[in-house]
């Protein structure tokens, strides 16, 4: 039998990274349910542009997704205008790319801090409060580079994967709780962040809007599903794959074009985006290829 789709309406949400891209489009699904929405973002001028175009139900909040004080902060801020955060969405997160051994130390410790400790900053700020209250859902935004490992990336895959695994893991430890955890793991998707990526041979693998994650993201609130792919065909290729011995994946890797989304990109459209996610993080100072960019582009 199938499972009664729950009402969202009247439901409230957070949204880390929400003032573009997927978190912006997913604000406006959930805005469409009948939800209230709080969307955080490190870019305060950004965030509360976006919160004013999506209109009253929307609130836009500074969120520095790396620290405590700032993630309870938001969430304090979100409960009370909007009441009790029934849903967080792990949606922050940047992806600059280029070969391993060229990656400097900041940009690494960037791209940790955002995409994996961001997630992880997020649940255990939230879950006490949904735990107590025996019910709420935690979606975390990961990405199919989390599943397999593209060249030209390997830092961002190795986020992406602690991402599934740490949901993994913390849904185990939440059965019985009432709380949900859902994983997301959508291709490339066709924003700042998808700037300038090579296309695959393979439909399936190719680039997706950011509307598709937000129905996704729509579809597993209403009914709870924890692995969720987009597109939904990926996770035959996913069981397909897992049956096949490594050096098999490879050559259908490299065969399909996948190999070079990552590593064979038109650097000059993802400038603008490299420049962006070099500063993303406060506490940082710019990785220094970003910061050389900064000095030209200033000029």
């Amino acid at each position: 039998m199938a499972k009664q789709p729950r009402i969202l309406a009247g439901q409230s949400a957070a949204i880390t990274g929400g003032a573009r891209g997927i978190g912006r489009t997913t604000a406006q699904a959930l805005l469409r349910q009948g939800m209230r929405v709080a969307i955080g973002d490190v870019d305060l001028p950004a965030v509360h542009q976006t919160a004013a175009e999506l209109g009253d139900s929307t609130v836009g909040l500074p969120l520095d997704v790396t620290d405590r004080a700032s993630f309870v902060a938001f969430l304090d801020a979100a409960e009370e205008q909007l009441g009790p955060v029934d849903v967080l969405i792990n949606n922050a997160g940047i992806m600059p790319i280029g070969p391993f051994l060229e990656e400097d130390d900041a940009t690494t410790r960037r791209i940790l801090d955002i995409n994996v400790l961001g997630v992880i900053m997020g649940m255990k700020v939230a879950l006490p409060r949904m735990t107590g209250r025996g019910r709420g859902h935690i979606v975390n935004i990961a990405s199919q580079a989390g599943k397999y490992g593209f060249p030209g990336g390997a830092t961002y895959c190795a986020s992406k994967a602690a991402v599934i695994n740490v949901s993994r893991a913390v849904r185990k430890e939440l059965r019985g709780s009432g709380v949900e955890v859902s994983l997301i793991s959508p291709v490339a998707v066709n924003t700042e962040l998808g700037l300038g990526l090579a296309e695959p041979r393979q439909r399936q693998f190719r680039k997706i809007e950011p509307q598709q994650v937000a129905d996704a993201i729509v579809e597993t609130l209403r009914v709870p599903k924890f692995d969720v792919h987009v597109p939904k065909q990926l996770s035959i290729s996913e069981r397909a794959a897992a049956l096949m011995p490594i050096a098999l994946q490879d050559t259908l890797s490299r065969l399909s074009h996948a190999d070079a989304v990552l590593s064979q990109v038109d650097t000059g459209a993802r400038a603008g985006y490299e420049l962006r996610a070099a500063h993303s993080e406060p506490g940082l100072p710019p990785a220094s290829e970003q910061a050389q960019l900064a000095e030209r582009s200033s000029r």
